[in-house]
């Protein structure tokens, strides 16, 4: 399952996740065997590990371009094909590279809240990863975790890290426009879901 974190680095990270903070991953059955954005509620920045090492093939992540400045950390994120978005303004690379890759079957993760949440309670979602959802044509699967904001805090050892996939969001292509849905209506539905997973298995 490591091996979509290449080297030593994912296998440590395996070890860690499994024996150290009873990871549990559970819903991968909801992913679909195409493109699709996996919307996360996000936590820690071992939200990125984390999914890496819990689905079975390629998948690809947008990350805030800051992250890839830290020392291996940066590295690390690398090895699991995330690539830098600039924040503070549409980043056309970024949306075109994530498109991209969904419409050649493979999965993005994108988390709607665009940064990590300091409360534990999910933020306002923006409409990015809608938009790129709908552009490619490609379903939302609301991906929930918990535990992840623990990991190496005093205390933490033997805590519980749970990751969940929702069953998936429909969005259609960007050019039907007759019964469309709205990048609100897209977004809300995922949050909804996103919150139910949450209460479930937190």
């Amino acid at each position: 399952m490591y091996k979509f974190i290449f080297g030593t680095v994912g296998l440590v990270l395996f070890l860690l996740f499994r024996f150290v903070f009873r990871w549990r991953v559970s819903g991968l059955e909801n992913i679909p065997s195409g493109g699709a954005v996996l919307a996360a509620n996000h936590q820690s920045f071992w939200d990125i590990p984390l999914i890496a090492l819990s689905v079975h093939r390629r998948v690809h992540f947008m990350a805030k371009e800051e992250l890839f400045q830290i020392p291996v950390f940066g590295s690390v994120i690398r090895s699991v094909l995330a690539f830098p978005v600039k924040r503070g303004a549409p980043d056309r690379a970024a949306i075109r590279h994530a498109i991209e890759k969904l419409q050649e079957g493979d999965l993005v993760v994108i988390f709607p809240e665009g940064t990590r949440s300091k409360t534990g309670k999910m933020g306002k979602f923006e409409p990015g990863a809608a938009l790129i959802a709908m552009k490619a044509g490609v379903p939302m699967v609301p991906t929930g975790i918990i535990g992840t904001d623990r990991i190496l805090r005093k205390g933490s050892f033997f805590s519980r890290i749970e990751i969940h996939f929702g069953q998936p969001v429909p969005t259609g292509p960007a050019e039907n426009v007759e019964g469309k849905k709205t990048l609100e209506e897209i977004g809300l539905a995922v949050r909804s879901s996103l919150e139910k997973i949450l209460n479930r298995i937190s």
